[in-house]
């Protein structure tokens, strides 16, 4: 059965599961549904356009060193990164609306080759071209984040991201970090106002 946490919480993910190295870290998303063919909801998201337009989300990670800092630009696995230099994490690719059920973007990972020096994953989700498209993260609902025990397909982890983080445009949603010799997993669930992924990235330099 996989532990459902809430914000704050942390959990042993390899100490309890001796040889566990490759994980799934699903993330998803829904777009809220506007009411009705406009009044309030259009016009504060933006337009007589239905309001019910696609937001695009975007998951990253960010692989810090010493003193939770960012080394190098290269490790930022994105859409426009989709695997870290040593091959131990790779992003499945781009999702553009987040309609649908399950995950809405996956990355893969095998602990056991992040390298030595790398002491936490921080996962992020921030919204593409948020301000010239005026979209926050009150337009989103349902997030969540989940970790998968990629040898049996079990789901070990699940944390949803319930707070309101409306005029929020980038979401720290979990951490995977070192503790001795095992990982922890760390539930964030932390809205910023940062306008993309490379002032996100900036944050930990």
């Amino acid at each position: 059965m996989a532990i459902n946490l809430q914000k704050g919480q942390r959990v042993d993910l390899t100490k309890g599961n001796p040889g566990l190295s490759k994980i799934m870290v699903g993330l998803g998303w829904d777009p809220v549904q506007a009411k009705g063919g406009g009044g309030f909801l259009s016009s504060i998201f933006g337009g007589g356009g239905g309001g019910g337009q696609n937001v695009d989300c975007d998951a990253s990670v960010l692989l810090l060193g010493e003193g939770d800092k960012l080394k190098s630009n290269k490790d930022v696995v994105y859409f426009g990164n989709l695997k870290s230099n040593d091959g131990s994490i790779q992003h499945t690719g781009d999702n553009l609306t987040g309609d649908g059920d399950g995950d809405d973007e996956q990355i893969l990972i095998d602990l056991s080759r992040v390298p030595a020096h790398i002491q936490k994953l921080v996962f992020v989700v921030n919204i593409y071209d948020c301000v010239k498209r005026n979209q926050h993260f009150g337009m989103i609902q349902n997030a969540f984040i989940r970790i998968v025990n990629s040898a049996n397909k079990q789901e070990m982890i699940q944390f949803n991201l319930t707070e309101d983080y409306s005029g929020k445009t980038s979401l720290v949603v979990g951490e995977i970090y070192r503790h001795g010799n095992d990982w922890k997993f760390a539930a964030v669930g932390t809205g910023t106002t940062a306008p993309g992924l490379s002032e996100i990235v900036r944050s930990y330099a």
